[in-house]
């Protein structure tokens, strides 16, 4: 017969086909979700899990005539499937191959980029009142989890989309949340009822009917609505939408085609903002994934068969940091931790066992997780706040507002710092040096190895002069001394000559973090050409040794910085601003990346193309010198 995938138009073809067809080719998307992540990694469980809710909107809506916002992005392979992108999935998060999440420019159909969690809504009524100034007539869907609903930016599109007169759809994908067994089925029923087209007729008529009686209709109504909210609190789910204004239809089987698709139409015609509930599972039709929806939520290359994910040697900077971490919490009962829906990503889950009560997982909400952190901090109680680097991004406002301008003694554990790779521009930890180093009252230190990362945790424990920011990246790949670290422990402000001080010196590399390994590398390299270098090793960003900078680059012909960060205001931009005031005038180059997005690709293949791989800094380090 061959493949449907293969067969059909898509998405064209989906309003044409039978029940049973739409799910013979669920199963075969299925099988080719699990085919693709299984080589190439990425969000697995969430997609298996949106595959009748997606073929279902499209036996509804055309995503090329309609616009359809997908929260985060990560559940869209499905989505990509079904609008002409099957054979590249093949390519999915690979350098110069399709992303994993929604991308307007690689098709017209991705109506918007998302990457971080809460924005969807904001995003669909955008363009649905956009569209409406240009008399558009297209349909607006925003498509959101039950966890990006817990994110305040949710709440607060809510609110707005509540008073608009438009037709505008949020489908509400529920995979976490259970629905209580004694209102299961008569909600269901009253759902059925009050989103009937018939009913929607007789409602309307009916209120405007009550309205027509002298004296009394507008008491009437009132009265009746007054009984009819008391009885719907009781035995309707989705009575907090209504209250803020939306038409609710739900909950909705997410994995029967017919019932997804009964509800969307009745969403279709209906007026004004609509919500429908759609409940799905984790991982549904493949058991390894149902069975393990956290395992296979982002999940690198893995066996198929057995859902053996391939391992991992390097050793784990998350890990490193919740090992530790317990072992202060041991000694010291001020520590707490703190995340913000990221206790497996950052290794906290460890912590979580041994001190549950003094863990906090305040969900999506990195915004609150500081500011709960800084009022924490004033009772005495020490909170380490973990998280990524881009999530950061969200809670800066906090950061300086509420932590730093207190001077109140937080740590962040920045995670994730650096490029994260396959995930691509919306999830590269590259700016957090940037727009953190100018903040009063912060200390910002970069470990190059688990052991610096360790001793920079017992220091920030002890530290009571203002927020201290650890930031590192997924892996430990330092491979010189590390008794030699050890020896020279860390002391803020300052950094460590890495190598033994001569008088003069063809190049010094001033380099941070992840990137002290690389510039010892391209160091030996130059050395074996016979060139004259050493290495420094910053260690903090804020403060920055502008003392043990300044006597290194007063004894070379020039130097250059290096950072896993963007190149403007960050890193390097500081000491080149600290070395001009200090009247040090030598050529500099700031290795880094660029301003523009950083795509997704392998971690290795995006430092080579930005030209920050030893090779690349190497020759750029002799082109420097050749040219004095």
């Amino acid at each position: 017969m061959g493949s449907l995938l293969d067969k059909l138009n898509l998405p064209e073809d989906l309003p044409k086909l039978d029940i049973e067809t739409l799910d013979e080719l669920a199963e075969e998307i299925r099988q080719r979700l699990v085919d693709v992540v299984s080589k190439n990694g990425g969000h697995l469980a969430s997609n298996l899990g949106i595959v009748e809710l997606t073929l279902g909107m499209y036996t509804v809506w055309n995503p090329y005539k309609d616009r359809i916002v997908w929260d985060v992005g990560h559940q869209c392979y499905v989505h990509k499937i079904l609008t002409g992108r099957n054979k590249e999935l093949a390519t999915l998060r690979q350098l110069d191959g399709i992303s994993g999440f929604p991308k307007r420019e690689e098709n017209p159909a991705d109506a918007f980029n998302t990457g971080h969690s809460s924005t969807s809504i904001s995003a669909a009524l955008g363009i649905m009142r956009g569209l409406g100034l240009q008399k558009g007539k297209s349909k607006c869907i925003a498509v959101i989890g039950d966890g990006a609903l817990t994110g305040g930016m949710a709440f607060e599109a809510l609110n707005d989309a509540a008073r608009v007169f438009n037709d505008f759809v949020i489908i509400l994908n529920d995979n976490g949340m259970s629905i209580s067994r004694n209102v299961g089925g008569m909600s269901r029923y009253l759902g059925k009822i009050r989103t009937g087209r018939s009913y929607i007729r007789i409602k309307k008529g009916l209120k405007n009917t009550l309205y027509k009686i002298p004296f009394i209709g507008e008491k009437l109504v009132k009265l009746i609505q007054k009984f009819k909210l008391s009885i719907k609190i009781l035995v309707i789910p989705g009575e907090i939408f209504e209250e803020l204004g939306f038409k609710y239809i739900g909950p909705v089987d997410g994995h029967n085609i017919k019932a997804i698709r009964d509800a969307l139409q009745k969403a279709d015609f209906m007026y004004g903002p609509v919500i429908v509930h759609v409940v799905t599972k984790k991982g549904y039709g493949y058991k390894i994934a149902e069975d393990n929806p956290d395992k296979f939520h982002g999940v690198g290359p893995f066996d198929k068969e057995t859902g053996e994910v391939y391992s991992e040697k390097r050793i784990s900077f998350s890990k490193s940091f919740s090992n530790h971490l317990c072992e202060l919490a041991e000694k010291d009962e001020r520590v707490i931790a703190i995340t913000a829906a990221m206790q497996n990503g950052t290794g906290l889950s460890d912590f979580l066992a041994k001190y549950p009560d003094r863990f906090y997982d305040v969900g999506i909400a990195e915004q609150h997780a500081i500011t709960m952190a800084s009022g924490m901090a004033t009772t005495g109680v020490k909170p380490f706040v973990a998280m990524y680097s881009t999530f950061l991004q969200r809670a800066y406002d906090q950061v300086l507002h509420d932590a730093a301008l207190q001077s109140l003694p937080i740590v962040i554990a920045v995670d994730r710092a650096g490029i994260s790779g396959m995930d691509g521009e919306t999830h590269q930890g590259i700016y957090d040096m940037a727009y953190l180093t100018h903040i009063p009252n912060i200390t910002i230190a970069a470990p190059c190895c688990i052991e610096e990362q360790i001793q920079l945790m017992d220091m920030a424990l002890e530290y009571d002069k203002g927020p201290f920011v650890i930031r590192y990246p997924a892996y430990d790949e330092y491979e010189y001394d590390r008794k030699f670290l050890a020896d020279n422990p860390c002391i803020i402000g300052q950094g460590l000559l890495m190598e033994e001080e001569k008088d003069n010196y063809d190049i010094v590399f001033i380099a941070i973090g992840k990137m002290v390994g690389t510039a010892l590398k391209a160091s030996h390299f130059l050395k074996e050409k016979g060139y004259n270098v050493n290495v420094f090793n910053a260690r903090f960003a804020n403060p920055l040794d502008v003392s043990g900078i300044k006597d290194l680059v007063s004894k070379a012909k020039c130097y250059m910085t290096l950072e896993d960060g963007v190149k403007v205001s960050g890193f390097g931009s500081s000491v080149v601003c600290q070395m001009a005031e200090e009247g040090i005038q030598k050529p500099c180059r700031i290795i880094g990346f660029p301003s523009s997005p950083i795509p997704h690709g392998s971690i290795d293949a995006l430092f080579k193309r930005y030209g920050m791989d030893v090779q690349s800094i190497a020759d750029a380090a002799i082109d420097m010198i050749e040219k004095l």
